[in-house]
C-alpha cells in the first residue's frame, strides 16, 4: 500500500491575508464534525471504499488547517465508532493502518502549527504498538493551544455515558452529588466545551451515536458534499450558516426580548 501524500505546513502568517474568505463576527469555539462519505466517493469513481478513506484523510490538513486560520479553538472528528468494528475486517485493517500512518506523517507538524491531540473513546481492540502511538501524539502535544483537536477514534456516545456512570459509582459519589456538571467532568471530552457546530458531511441526517450528551444544544449543519470533498469554502459556509442562528438553549424570546423556557 502506497502512503498518502504529506501536506507542505502552512502557519496562518504565511498566508496571504486576500486568500482569507470573509467569516462573520460570530464563529463557533468548538466545531464537532461527523466525516461521512468516504466509501460513497470513492465508489463514485470505481475506487475501493480504502482509497475513499485515505482521501478522507487527506482532507484532514486541509481542515485542521482551515480552523486554525479561522480562530476555531476546538474541533472534534468523529474518525471510528464503537459500532464500526462491524465492516468488513479488511476495512477495518486498513483504517487501523492510515490511523498510524496519519501519526507517524502528521504529528510534527500538528505540533509545529500548536495542535494539541487528544483521543476520546477507547483504545480497547487497538494493536499495542499504535495505541502506544496514540498516548504518545497526546502526550507529545499536550501543552499546544492554538487549537485542540480531538480524534473520536473507537469512539460511541453511549458508550461514553456508560463509562462515565460506571465512574461515578466507583468512586462513590452520593446521588444528592450528581450534576450536569458532574457527568460532565467524567466523560471523556472532560475539560472541553460542548460543541456549538455539529458538521455531518454526505447528506445523512442522523447523529449516529456521536457526542450525545455534548450534543444537547449543538446547532446542527447538514451538507451533501462527500468528506473528501468537504474544504475550506464549505467549511467556510457552514460557519456562515451557524452566524445566523439565534441559540436559546431550550428558550424563546419573548417580546421583551427576555428569554423564557419553552420546550417547544
Amino acid at each position: 500500500m502506497q502512503p498518502a501524500p504529506s501536506f507542505p505546513k502552512v502557519l496562518p502568517q504565511d498566508m496571504d491575508s486576500s486568500e482569507t474568505p470573509s467569516l462573520p463576527q460570530k464563529i463557533p469555539t468548538h466545531i464537532a464534525i461527523i466525516m461521512d462519505g468516504n466509501g460513497r466517493w470513492a465508489l463514485a469513481r470505481g475506487l475501493p471504499r480504502l482509497a475513499g478513506h485515505r482521501a478522507g484523510t487527506e482532507n484532514l490538513r486541509r481542515i485542521i488547517e482551515a480552523c486554525i486560520e479561522f480562530g476555531i479553538k476546538y474541533l472534534t472528528l468523529y474518525a471510528f465508532s464503537t459500532e464500526n468494528w462491524g465492516r468488513p475486517a479488511e476495512e477495518v485493517q486498513g483504517l487501523m493502518r492510515i490511523l498510524e500512518d496519519v501519526i507517524d506523517r502528521e504529528l510534527q507538524q500538528l505540533h509545529d502549527q500548536g495542535v494539541q491531540l487528544r483521543h476520546i473513546g477507547r483504545l480497547d481492540g487497538l494493536k499495542p504498538i499504535l495505541r502506544q502511538k496514540v498516548l504518545q501524539a497526546v502526550e507529545y502535544t499536550k501543552h499546544n493551544d492554538r487549537l485542540t483537536l480531538n480524534v473520536a477514534f473507537n469512539y460511541g456516545g453511549r458508550d461514553e455515558i456508560v463509562c462515565a456512570i460506571k465512574r461515578i459509582i466507583e468512586d462513590g459519589v452520593p446521588k444528592e452529588a450528581i450534576t450536569d456538571e458532574l457527568i460532565s467532568r467524567y466523560l471523556f471530552t472532560a475539560g472541553v466545551p460542548d460543541p456549538d457546530l455539529i458538521i455531518r458531511t454526505s447528506g445523512e441526517l442522523r447523529g449516529s451515536n456521536f457526542l450525545i450528551w455534548q450534543g444537547a444544544y449543538s446547532e446542527w449543519y447538514f451538507t451533501p458534499t462527500y468528506w473528501p470533498d468537504f474544504d475550506k469554502e464549505e467549511l467556510r459556509k457552514a460557519i456562515v450558516e451557524y452566524s445566523r442562528r439565534e441559540r436559546r438553549y431550550g428558550g424563546v424570546i419573548s417580546s421583551g426580548k427576555e428569554a423564557t423556557t419553552d420546550a417547544g
